[in-house]
């Protein structure tokens, strides 16, 4: 499933690798009470949870193209990937190439990929398994990362520390090193004339979020800084997957107040479809999730 969106004159298009069940709402969100769940189960849209209380979650891209270039941002899981400590997505085989063929764009056409942050399920498709070697997907694109999440990731990966996340690193970010494709770059970085990067530290420590401005009109492509509606009923809410559950929640509460109610267009990356979105005040508390003028 594609949703081609406007920005200005941006063109941003969602690519989906796999949408799905994920975890258990309360193992995901620890501070999440069985009444807040309760209360989630009866006031989000359908299609958020199950009717047993897991997450609805989508693993996607977007595409985002600003008339000069051609942008990929985030790129998901990835096929043969080993992971063997996320058994839904060990291994994966999936179209995600196919997907972004639709979406008009074959690989060599990708001018930059941005990753918001370094974990697993953003960075998969950065690499893919060529006669058994780890190649860039896309061959003619920099790889733009955040200095201060790359120190952080690499300086992880060299201690030895063994996880899904070190994995990635080997599997996805290490060969883009290798092929002189990765570039580091500070908080405030312009990838384009209104497009730029913001700090916005918690869920990992280097983690950012893409602000895109055109034409008077204004988006933030979010990543992981919200995982779920949940995190807008409950901005409260941090996930075990926060590198700093506190810094985290601050993070994403600034990030809230400053969208909520502005007309802003919300494009996060977990979010099952409709993904894009525009943040407002909740009668009933917290904020919610409005996809209907979108």
């Amino acid at each position: 499933m594609m949703a081609v969106t406007q920005v200005g004159r941006y063109v941003v298009e969602r690519v989906v690798e796999v949408e799905r069940p994920y975890a258990p709402a309360r193992d995901f969100f620890p501070d999440l009470t069985q009444d807040m769940l309760t209360t989630c189960l009866r006031e989000l849209p359908g299609g958020q949870l199950t009717t047993e209380g897991r997450l609805q979650m989508s693993f996607h891209s977007f595409v985002v193209k600003t008339g000069r270039f051609t942008i990929l941002v985030d790129s998901c899981c990835g096929n043969d990937k080993e992971r063997p400590l996320r058994p839904g997505f060990h291994k994966m085989n999936n179209d995600f190439m196919g997907a972004l063929a639709k979406a008009k764009v074959k690989p060599e056409e990708v001018d930059y990929v941005m990753c918001t942050h370094l974990h697993w399920d953003h960075v998969g498709w950065n690499t893919r398994l060529v006669d058994g070697v780890w190649k860039p997907t896309f061959p003619n694109a920099k790889y733009l990362m955040s200095k201060t999440e790359f120190d952080h990731a690499d300086a992880t990966y060299r201690s030895g520390k063994k996880d899904t996340h070190t994995q990635a690193f080997e599997d996805s970010i290490d060969p883009i090193v290798r092929a002189k494709q990765a570039v580091l770059v500070a908080d405030d970085y312009e990838v384009d004339k209104g497009m730029s990067i913001e700090a916005c530290h918690g869920h990992t420590p280097g983690n950012i979020v893409i602000n895109i401005e055109s034409e008077g009109q204004c988006g933030v492509l979010t990543g992981d800084v919200l995982h779920h509606q949940i995190q807008l009923r409950y901005p409260e809410m941090s996930t075990t997957a926060d590198d700093d559950q506190k810094l985290a929640r601050v993070s994403r509460m600034a990030l809230i107040e400053k969208h909520a109610g502005t007309g802003h267009l919300i494009f996060p990356a977990h979010f099952p479809a409709p993904t894009i979105g525009r943040i407002e005040p909740n009668a009933a508390g917290g904020f919610r999730y409005d996809t209907d003028a979108v």
